[in-house]
């Protein structure tokens, strides 16, 4: 037999193992295989105070807490956006070793940030990858949620993230070690820092990972986490060869009662960037001689509330609070010192995994000069998940 006519045998016996079995898992030999996702229509009706933000821009595709317009004296129109950009859909493998032990891998892509694509004719965006890692005996290695994030700790919402502005939220490449309650991580080190000449510069300079600790109790009531973030901030332009540490710790959790649930989290730390609010403000500012870390502040909570068996609400306040230093604002212009959102929502789940939902949400944004600008927001949308 030709080595081209084994190759077709196998890929026949692969086939006919995933034929065999549900649509979303199949076993191939020791491995089984999973596929997942949702599919998700958003409808999104935006209204902001101060201005307006362009078409295709991210923050009118998700709450993104600092693309709020502030400051501009002209209102403008309500805009409405439509998408199925959040859709998403994962591969993950599960494979049993002699010792017992197994290997498990898992990538998963989107379409939500992505580059390419228009609305004029075919929509057509470019997937992205969210996570891609394998894991073995505690490891994990790969691109995955942070580990000074708690992701179990977000609240059901229909926008992309919800609380944005009072949570971490970052995913990246890692290696990472779960011992019982305990992980550990070394994480891709990136910073943004302010210089004189620019509100926002993204540095890769730093010669050390980021390093992360998180410690987590489980009980019947719930659970909560506690998490730690260490991290070198470096900037190098120029003749510039400044480096500045930063620490940050973080306790959120959910606190169950009943069938109802109450979500939390709060953040503070100095330097914490882009790992708060989708980088609502920059790790630290260069003033032309060194650098210096901008302290901030954190956190939501968040409520949920199940009706009965088919309908359930979510009732959400998050913020964030920076300490910009105010005899920088020469360098830093006018950055934004807080930042807060309220949302609620109805959704309505007529079979288990097919969801119908309506969110309002309230979003403010001021700078450290003053300047205020709002959003109000009408969000429906439809998921499926598969």
């Amino acid at each position: 037999m030709t080595t081209n006519n084994i190759n077709k045998k196998l890929l026949a016996v692969a086939i006919s193992s995933l034929c065999a079995l549900p649509a979303t898992a199949a076993e191939i030999g020791d491995t089984k295989v999973n596929y997942g996702g949702y599919i998700k229509l958003d409808a999104i009706w935006s209204d902001f105070s101060d201005g307006s933000l362009g078409a295709q821009h991210i923050g009118r595709d998700f709450y993104v807490p600092g693309t709020t317009p502030v400051g501009t004296n002209s209102s403008s129109d309500a805009v409405f956006d439509m998408h199925a950009r959040q859709s998403r859909f994962n591969l993950a493998t599960d494979t049993k070793l002699d010792d017992g032990s197994s290997i498990k891998t898992k990538i998963e892509l989107d379409f939500i940030a992505s580059v390419g694509g228009n609305e004029r004719v075919s929509n057509s965006y470019s997937p992205r990858i969210r996570q891609a890692f394998v894991t073995y005996k505690g490891f994990l290695f790969g691109q995955a949620w942070s580990n000074f994030q708690n992701v179990s700790a977000l609240p059901e919402t229909l926008d992309f993230v919800g609380p944005a502005e009072g949570t971490v939220f970052v995913r990246q490449a890692m290696a990472k070690y779960t011992t019982g309650n305990w992980s550990f991580s070394i994480e891709n080190p990136e910073s943004t820092v302010t210089t004189a000449d620019s509100g926002r510069v993204v540095t890769d300079d730093a010669s050390m990972p980021d390093f992360t600790a998180r410690y987590t109790h489980n009980a019947d009531w719930g659970h909560i986490a506690v998490a730690a973030l260490a991290r070198q901030i470096t900037y190098k332009v120029g003749g510039a060869d400044e480096s500045e540490s930063s620490f940050g710790i973080s306790a959120s959790g959910r606190v169950n009662f009943g069938k109802n649930n109450l979500k939390f989290m709060l953040t503070q730390g100095q330097g914490l960037g882009r790992y708060i609010g989708l980088n609502v403000a920059n790790g630290a500012v260069y003033d032309g001689n060194s650098l210096h870390a901008i302290d901030s502040t954190s956190g939501f909570v968040a409520y949920q509330h199940n009706w009965n068996d088919q309908f359930r609400s979510t009732f959400l306040y998050s913020f964030f609070n920076a300490d910009n230093e105010s005899n920088l604002l020469a360098v830093t212009g006018d950055p934004t010192k807080s930042s807060i959102s309220y949302s609620a929502n109805l959704l309505y789940s007529p079979v288990k995994k097919l969801t119908f939902g309506a969110e309002y949400k309230i979003g403010t944004r001021e700078t450290e000069s003053g300047l205020e600008g709002d959003l109000d927001r009408l969000q429906l949308s439809v998921k499926y998940v598969f």
